[in-house]
């Protein structure tokens, strides 16, 4: 299966870095008020992201990032989101990945479980 390389997790806004390797959004939504320029992406993923009645409920409350996480590994099973989980996993396999998201709190983010599944 052979090691995967670092996969991280940083907010679309910040300033992107040389060290960040390949630059993937994992939005559903394009980051509001962010250019393609500025925002240096190599890959919009958007199949991976959360279902909206699922977003909707979690409104990023901690409180129920626990449960978000649950919901979402449960999402990740969907034809759809395995096939992008395994896209992700291949340029892990090759590449720093960094999964790049517009919330104010990445670390209780899709971002953040997808990090873990893919670690």
């Amino acid at each position: 299966m052979g090691m995967l390389h670092a996969v991280q997790v940083r907010r679309a806004y910040e300033e992107s870095e040389e060290s960040d390797g390949v630059r993937v959004l994992v939005d559903r939504l394009w980051p509001r008020g962010l250019t393609k320029e500025k925002a240096a992406l190599n890959e919009w993923c958007k199949q991976i992201a959360p279902s909206s009645d699922l977003r909707k409920w979690y409104h990023h409350d901690p409180d129920r990032f626990q449960e978000f996480e649950r919901r979402y590994r449960e999402e990740l099973a969907d034809p759809e989101r395995t096939e992008a989980l395994e896209h992700l996993r291949g340029i892990a396999r090759t590449r720093t990945l960094t999964l790049i998201t517009a919330t104010k709190h990445p670390e209780i983010s899709e971002a953040e479980v997808l990090a873990r599944v893919l670690s």
